[in-house]
């Protein structure tokens, strides 16, 4: 779970405190970075390397620091010219791998920020001093992220494309039929838990390649050996198992029960899998996973990824006046009162909701999201009336189990399980 805002402003406070007197790139610039990813909670080598090389024109050169896929630093000592580094950051561009080109560029003298969002094209300029006022530009360090729900975000867009390949790679290789698709789905688990808190930060991606060879000859004897894993509960786990593996967490539930053939992989379909690790899954709502996953195992499909998706904004067209509005209404009605707020926590944890059709659950799912948003609400409500209540979490009552659907086809079943249980 990451720090919240106020630890995150307080550390931030006090590095900038500390380090307001430094000038030396060369003494101090990995002392400084290590500092600053901790004002986030992370340990830095975790997610990044100092001094990856990078083939340039005039030759090899070295990045000062390197999160691949999310973020490039290039530091200088204090007083520098932040344009020129800026430049220099940038021409190692060309250098680096697809799936390992940053979102984010930061360049630093120590005294003075420059963060640059390739995403958004937006620019922000700010001194150490002011660092802990402009934190939040950095909430992706500490695993906060805005989520995009458009069914045609370049990014769900790129999803697709993504794990199409690998599909595709597989299945070309005679890996086909119920054990692929069982298989998809534990990797789309696995993408979307490293990017939402579920797993550790890169975990998967880590572990992949890390521990697999470069040909992907033992991809597929990687990949059982995980889900072997996250199927057993930690204190039932060999004593001698990796300390990668060791720290995936247990997977409650049947998604990584049945032992599956392992595959027979190659290097292609190793390096379309790191391309998929390389995307921000926390970017894709839960509530298209069923067309995602029906993109990516029918290539017509995947080339008119939501011409026959059901949107969020169709969805929740539906669900307001079905009953969302009322409930609304009648919270509204009852939250200046404490005894009837607790009256309605108790009635949202009784209500019970059923898709006859439920297809890959993207109505259950929308629908779960948004009573749980109302009893957050409610909750927020109950604590202004008791302050003192030390644990208002524990009044949580809306939970998966009130959520049913019925769906014939064994994939969408799957994929609405897996999309609720992430939403949850």
């Amino acid at each position: 779970m990451p720090l919240s805002w106020n630890e995150i402003r307080d550390r931030a406070l006090t590095f900038s405190r500390e380090w307001s007197t430094e000038c030396s790139e060369d003494a101090e610039a990995k002392s400084f970075w290590d500092g600053f990813f901790n004002v986030f909670g992370i340990t830095r080598r975790r997610v990044a390397s100092f001094e990856t090389p990078v083939k340039r024109d005039t030759g090899t050169g070295f990045i000062d620091l390197l999160w691949k896929g999310v973020m490039l630093v290039e530091h200088k000592s204090r007083g520098k010219d932040l344009d020129r580094a800026a430049r220099q950051a940038f021409d190692y561009f060309p250098g680096l791998k697809e799936r390992d080109l940053p979102r984010y560029v930061l360049v630093s003298d120590f005294a003075r920020f420059r963060l640059y969002d390739l995403d958004s094209n937006e620019q922000h300029n700010f001194t150490l001093a002011d660092l802990s006022k402009n934190i939040k530009l950095f909430g992706f360090i500490a695993g906060y992220q805005t989520r995009s729900f458009g069914q045609q975000d370049p990014v769900n867009i790129q999803a697709a494309e993504k794990l199409g390949k690998f599909h595709d790679l597989l299945r070309n290789s005679g890996y086909d039929g119920h054990p692929l698709e069982v298989l998809l789905v534990r990797v789309l688990f696995c993408l979307f838990a490293e990017d939402t808190a579920l797993f550790e930060r890169c975990l998967f991606q880590d572990y992949l390649e890390q521990r697999t060879a470069e040909d992907g000859s033992d991809l597929g004897m990687h990949l059982a050996k995980l889900f072997q894993v996250l199927d057993t509960p930690a204190e039932r786990r060999s004593t001698a198992l990796d300390e990668q593996l060791a720290t995936f967490p247990y997977v409650n539930g049947q998604l990584f029960s049945e032992a599956l053939p392992i595959s027979d992989c190659t290097r292609q379909m190793r390096d379309a899998l790191l391309d998929c690790c390389a995307l921000d899954w926390s970017r894709i709502s839960p509530a298209i996973f069923g067309s995602l996953f029906q993109s990516i195992m029918d290539t017509t499909a995947r080339r008119n990824l939501g011409a026959h998706y059901t949107s969020e904004t169709n969805i929740l067209k539906l669900i307001h006046p079905l009953f969302l509005d009322g409930l609304w209404a009648e919270f509204h009605k009852v939250k200046r009162s404490r005894n009837q707020l607790f009256e309605f926590l108790k009635k949202l944890s009784t209500l019970t909701f059923f898709d006859p059709a439920c297809g890959c659950g993207n109505f259950l799912v929308i629908a779960y999201r948004e009573l749980r948003l109302l009893e957050l609400e409610v909750l927020r409500h109950v604590r202004q009336h008791d302050q003192l209540m030390l644990d208002i979490f524990q009044l949580i009552g809306v939970n998966v189990d009130q959520f049913h659907g019925i769906e014939i086809e064994e994939w969408p079943a799957r994929i609405a399980e897996v999309a609720i249980w992430l939403t949850d």
